[in-house]
């Protein structure tokens, strides 16, 4: 069966032939029908609402595309004026088609050009708008806050995008700005940038509340009761309802104003006008194709764009969770570099150059007087921040079966109630009631069926649960997921920073001077390679934040281990003249020139840092381009997974002990990152460094060494994965760190037994048409037993033996998951189930990962702390960020407390909460039965319960008992037995009927038994509602109790829940209702007995018989529950029943799983040994596709722009005859590096340098940035084009 699974397809779910489709293939796919108004069928339909007094409109304004399909006729999109919507979860959306109308002045605006508007031209992929040839109207509808615009050519209706598709990375820098004209157009297509809230009127929320299913059925229970003279239950059931609306309007208020508040916002910002005319407008106003000014100290983005100039560091908290400062540097700009092939732009891919709305902008870096620009890509609430909106305010609804299965069982009390109500009219039409008698009774006897308050009652656990969450530091934005928790039996777990501590402790480097592994030095002071503490000082993202060096936890480990400093530009409005570079430099300066206790110049150990290529999670690397002071080139310094880093160097610089040695640290879980070097042409400048992509130089690189750090596991990992595991919640670790270091540390927590078997799943892709995609086995563990499979296409495998019966584990990486994705789709399935360790997992494959799990059946928890985990997080069942935030709208729950001791502290709440669902509903039931029997035997003599004990029943009894249940606190140990799910399963089903048939036992008896003392009196029927008797008595007595009775048989403790003991509330509560109870039936004062409209027995001792029953049937109740609903082995033979019965109602992972135990031969071993490190390296060989295909095209840009620069270079000498410029360029520490009038500052002094033997009268010294043509005169210092100081004599 799992061999035939297609794990293949995630996402959306397939399409069908004979739908159309809006947003194919994403997330927000969705199917369209078009719809315009029949006259007919609307005369029809609104003849039928005026018939039954407007219930069938009440009935369409629950199903409104049921009224569309009613009063519309079917039509094609182009003629449509109503478009009806559904979703994959098969929710509906209604829309209006509007017509835009594009004028300016009275001029049509033609969509076609783009120019003049964005369109949505296929053929043009500048413009986002396509409208009919020669017209200026526009067709367009709006469905969760998104615009869906006509396009004719295509004949479908298109999602309006901003610049972030179809437009090719040079675009940007063409951009020159938009004119006021220019961006009044796009203004009417894209409307206001305002992410707006709306904060619903207080009139419209209370009627949309009082016409909802639960209210309208609580108006019609009150309009019976009132028309059967129940006034006093049916005012306080008035009151009770009239509360909760207020307290509904209130909820809903406040929370629509706090999101309002937290999201809305608007600001001044600068934009261009073209000709670098800016002018201040606000945020509103602002339309993709703007070009903004970034401020200079920071600011809330109130859009997403793409920087184009300048550096910016931010704080993304608010999207990821993660407070870690980033560094977004502009945009790649293919045209600075010749016949480099021109990327097309994606999101995803540069999001590196992103700034995303609602993000932080601390501060921002510059060059010169250039400003820091961005291009305005998207707005409103097609931005980042809008999409989380939007996705706050349409989340994606909780399909648990719990919820499914409800509203089957209230559908069966339904029914039951109209048995009941067919006996009613039975039985009073054969009595010769009056028709209005009839009807009041039949009716009532439905609302007692069907308890109206059953929507509330089953909040109540929830709402307890996220109190104690709270309290526990762990913060919920999706209640309602809070019952899934519970059915967890998957937990992902991301590794460094969730199991590992975020700092780490800097173990030793490994250098590797001459392709060669040295001795591992431990103290770095000890180190002497200057290269490779080069390469520590500068390639990393660290910053300076309120005069703390900030930044990724391993960037500050490395830097704060060779003891160096970091120096930028300060906050002093004199130091931002210029974009001046980081500069680090040894703490303790060792250039003989420095004077002691001087550390203010710069010496030939600074080195300056004049270009970075940002991290990629996906290129697993990051670069920077840096100068020397002493040097006269620039270097280039990366920094990454070992497995990248070698692949981009030189093969003679790598070791041949490289595996060898990796393996050496990470199988012992230390995180090892790799650093390599390459000197850059000495004639390439600083303007020309800017101008390079990373894809020309991250190549060709000098192997450094290893860089070996220790990632330890946070003390609360091992107990909590161990927990789990004995809870049997399968745990799976899925990380981007090495593949070695990740098993090493699933050895470590416990998460793989020391005894278990690892096997690693290796799959090589196609090679070049000579051979087809492979996957192989191997052993992992100590006894490097190699486990190989070469698979073909059509599943044949070429090896097979025996394994031993021992538990194998899966391992595979990011790389061998995507090949069997694609060309194993089959396999997956079974990888799935048994794989325990993914490694070199990028986001989207965590998000994959998650989906396929879910498809096999699986609840799936996801736990992560970075923005690697967002997709994981959003798609699992139940997401845990780690985070300071108090909300992350990254995931569901938020844990202030950064380690994994909240997985089963949310597990164990929601179980908790799911079995207090559980059992309220099941008490709900019974009580409505329970009260339902009462009737019915009343109903046989004519009598019912009267008003006052309906009230005792309702009110001081059920509502009581109902709120206080839920405050059980969960177990304090998680068990292997998971809570239930379903309420239609037997046990729930089978504990209903038989609760029900103990409670109709004891009332059936009681009421006859009654009838057999000698003091009994009949009743008389009068047609004054004096329902007061002895067999009313004989019934409410014993009903009294069943529900108390009832209340402590469901409130199940052990295993989920504590005992009901540490309730205290609900102890008490049990208390003060049994009392009330007894003290009615055994000797009731005579104000309290006509109070309550009873009869009270004349005989005492017989009143104590009623005690007696009711002992008896708690006994029975609470036995049935405990001795037969709640056996293990009587559930077990129940499912396994099922099971025999119904196979399909097994979960599919659980069929795979016994396909793989029966199935020893799989997966196919092979005795013969393996060298773990050498299939490590033949995969990343097989995966590594050079991004060089024509090296030496490449070599020719490099060429080119030397050549610029030498031609730019013949002219330095000519400036000796220039005039003075009176700028002044600083170093970091106030040297004045170009002096020209200034004289607080000393002129920089330092060894120099000749030029070059033609210019004798120049001496030069590198400059570490500037791209100024700075004139001088003999005597001053200044710099050329090439990025050196130039002093004359």
């Amino acid at each position: 069966m799992g061999s035939k699974l297609k794990m293949g397809q995630t996402g959306p779910p397939p399409m069908k032939s004979d739908r159309i489709y809006i947003n194919p293939g994403e997330e927000d796919q969705m199917e369209i029908s078009g719809f315009r108004p029949h006259k007919l069928k609307t005369a029809v339909v609104w003849f039928f609402i005026i018939i039954t007094v407007g219930l069938l409109r009440l009935f369409f304004y629950w199903l409104p595309h049921l009224f569309i399909k009613a009063t519309h006729s079917r039509c094609s999109l182009a003629a449509a004026t109503t478009v009806l919507l559904k979703d994959q979860y098969k929710q509906w959306f209604k829309s209006k088609i509007c017509t835009m109308i594009t004028r300016d002045g009275g001029a049509s605006i033609d969509p076609l050009n783009p120019n003049k508007a964005i369109s949505y031209n296929s053929s043009n992929q500048k413009s986002n708008l396509q409208a009919a040839h020669g017209e200026n109207k526009i067709n367009y509808f709006i469905t969760k806050k998104v615009k869906y615009i006509w396009d004719p050519e295509r004949d479908e209706f298109i999602r309006l995008k901003g610049l972030e598709k179809d437009n090719p990375c040079s675009y940007f820098y063409q951009l020159k700005g938009l004119s006021y004209e220019d961006q009044q157009r796009r203004h009417v297509l894209y409307g206001l940038n305002s992410i707006r809230v709306h904060v619903t009127p207080i009139i419209k929320i209370f009627f949309k509340e009082v016409i909802s299913p639960f209210y309208v059925f609580q108006l019609f229970s009150m309009c019976v009761w009132y028309a059967d003279d129940y006034e006093l239950y049916a005012s306080c059931i008035v009151f009770i309802s009239t509360v909760s609306i207020i307290i509904t309007i209130y909820q809903t208020r406040k929370m629509q104003r706090a999101l309002r508040n937290t999201i809305s916002g608007s600001t001044i910002v600068s934009v261009c006008r073209g000709n670098e005319e800016y002018e201040d407008i606000s945020s509103e106003d602002l339309v993709p194709g703007d070009i903004i000014e970034v401020p200079r100290r920071g600011c809330f983005m109130q859009c997403d764009a793409v920087l184009i100039s300048g550096n910016c560091i931010v704080n993304e908290s608010m999207l990821t969770g993660e407070s870690v400062p980033i560094t977004k540097t502009p945009l790649p700009n293919p045209q600075l570099a010749r016949d480099q092939k021109e990327n097309m732009f994606d999101i995803k891919q540069h999001t590196r150059h992103m700034l995303f709305c609602g993000t932080n902008v601390i501060q921002t870096r510059y060059y010169g007087n250039q400003k820091v620009k961005a291009v305005v890509v998207r707005t409103g609430f097609l931005t980042a921040k809008g999409e989380l909106v939007r996705a706050i305010l349409y989340p994606k609804p909780v399909d648990f079966k719990f919820n499914r299965d409800s509203y089957w069982f209230v559908g069966v009390l339904a029914f039951i109630a109209s048995l009941g109500f067919i006996y009613t009219i039975v039985l009073m039409v054969q009595d010769g009631e009056q028709a209005g008698d009839i009807v009041l009774r039949s009716l009532d006897l439905i609302t007692i069926t069907v308890p109206p308050a059953l929507p509330a009652a089953l909040t109540v656990g929830i709402v307890f649960a996220q109190h104690r969450l709270k309290k526990g530091q762990i913060f919920c934005i999706s209640p309602r997921g809070i019952n899934i928790c519970g059915t967890l039996n998957v937990v992902c777990f991301d590794k460094t920073g969730t199991l590992t501590e975020d700092g780490m402790k800097m173990q030793s480097v490994v250098p590797s001077p001459n392709g060669r592994f040295e001795e591992e030095v431990k103290d770095m002071s000890r180190l002497k390679h200057n290269l490779l503490i080069s390469a520590m000082a500068t390639c990393h993202s660290l910053t300076i934040i309120d005069g703390s060096i900030m930044g990724d936890p391993l960037d500050l480990i490395m830097f704060e281990a060779i003891d160096w400093v970091l120096e930028e530009p300060g906050e002093e409005e004199t130091r931002f003249d210029m974009m001046v570079p980081t500069i680090v430099h040894p703490r303790i300066r060792n250039n003989l020139n420095s004077t002691k206790g001087d550390n203010r110049q710069p010496m030939g150990e600074d080195i300056g840092v004049v270009r970075q290529f940002t991290f990629s999670s996906s290129l697993q690397r990051m670069s920077v381009i840096t100068r020397t002071l002493s040097a006269n080139n620039f270097d280039l310094f990366v920094k990454g997974s070992p497995e990248m880093i070698t692949s981009l160097s030189k093969p003679e610089t790598v070791p041949a002990d490289f595996q060898e040695m990796l393996m050496t640290y990470t199988q012992h879980g230390y995180r090892v990152i790799a650093l390599a070097w390459k000197p850059l042409p000495q004639k390439l400048n600083y303007v020309k460094v800017q101008r390079i992509t990373r894809e020309q130089v991250e190549k060709d690189l000098n192997f450094l060494g290893l860089l070996v750090m220790e990632n330890c596991l946070k003390p609360e990992t091992t107990p909590v994965i161990q927990m789990l595991r004995e809870a049997a919640i399968r745990n799976i670790m899925v990380t981007g760190d090495n593949m070695l270091t990740a098993m090493s540390v699933a050895r470590e927590c416990c998460m793989v037994d020391r005894t278990d078997r690892i096997i690693v799943v290796q799959a090589y892709p196609p090679q070049d048409g000579k051979a087809g995609p492979q996957v192989e086995f191997m052993y992992a563990d100590e006894r490097e037993k190699k486990v190989e499979e070469v698979m073909s296409v059509d599943g044949q495998y070429n090896i097979q033996i025996d394994m031993e019966n021992q538990r194998f584990h899966f391992a595979v990486t990011g790389k061998s998951w995507a090949v069997i994705r694609q060309f194993f789709p089959d396999m997956l399935a079974k990888i799935v189930v048994r794989g325990t360790i993914f490694a070199r997992m990028g986001p989207d494959q965590k998000a994959q990962l998650v989906e396929c799990l879910q498809a096999l059946g699986y609840y799936v928890g996801m736990c992560g702390d970075g923005a690697n985990d967002c997709g994981a997080l959003k798609t699992a069942h139940t997401g845990i960020s780690l985070s300071e935030a108090e909300a992350s709208v990254a995931s569901p729950f938020t844990s202030k407390n950064p380690t994994i001791e909240c997985v089963p502290n949310v597990i164990r709440e929601g179980r908790a909460a799911l079995v207090t669902s559980f059992g309220i509903f099941k008490y709900m039931a019974c009580y409505s039965l329970t009260q339902f029997v009462s009737v019915l035997l009343l109903y046989w003599i004519g009598a019912n319960l009267t008003d006052p004990e309906f009230l005792f029943i309702d009110l001081f009894t059920l509502t009581t008992l109902s709120v206080t249940f839920g405050r059980t606190e969960p177990f304090a140990e998680l068990v292997k037995e998971p809570p239930p799910i379903s309420l239609l399963a037997p046990g729930p089903i089978l504990s209903i009927i038989l609760q029900t048939a103990i409670q109709t036992a004891a009332q059936v008896y009681c009421f006859l038994d009654v009838q057999r003392q000698p003091w009994f009196e009949k009743f008389i029927d009068h047609d004054d509602y004096d329902y007061t008797s002895y067999e009313n008595s004989a019934v409410f007595f014993i009903s009294s109790f069943q529900y108390i009775i009832l209340a402590v048989a469901f409130s199940k403790g052990a295993p989920f829940r504590k005992t009901i003991f540490s309730n205290y509330f609900f102890l008490i509560n049990l208390i003060v209702c049994t009392a009330g109870a007894v003290w009615i039936t055994v000797y009731p004062p005579t104000g309290l007995a006509d109070l309550m409209e009873v009869k009270t027995f004349p005989s005492v001792p017989y009143s104590l018989v009623y005690i007696g029953i009711a002992v008896v049937n708690f006994l029975l109740s609470v036995m049935l529950e405990m001795f037969l609903m709640d056996n293990t082995s009587v559930r077990e033979k129940c499912r396994e029943k099922v099971k025999h019965c119904l196979p399909s109602s097994q979960f599919k992972y659980a069929a795979i799983e016994q396909e793989i135990a029966g199935n020893p031969s799989w997966p196919p071993v092979s005795p013969s040994a393996v060298n773990l490190a050498l299939a490590f390296q033949r995969l990343d060989s097989a995966h590594h596709v050079p991004k060089d295909l024509n090296p030496a095209t490449k070599k020719e840009i490099l060429d080119e722009l030397i050549e610029e620069t030498d031609m730019e270079a013949q002219s330095v000498k000519s400036l000796s005859q220039a005039t003075t410029d009176t700028r002044s360029i600083k170093s970091l520490n106030g040297v004045t590096l170009a002096n020209t009038g200034h004289t607080e500052n000393a002129t920089a002094s330092y060894p120099q340098r000749q030029l070059s033997a033609e210019s004798g009268d120049y001496y030069a010294q590198p400059l570490l940035k500037s791209d100024s043509e700075i004139r001088f005169q003999k005597g001053e210092t200044s710099v050329d084009d090439n990025g050196k100081f130039m002093t004359t004599l």
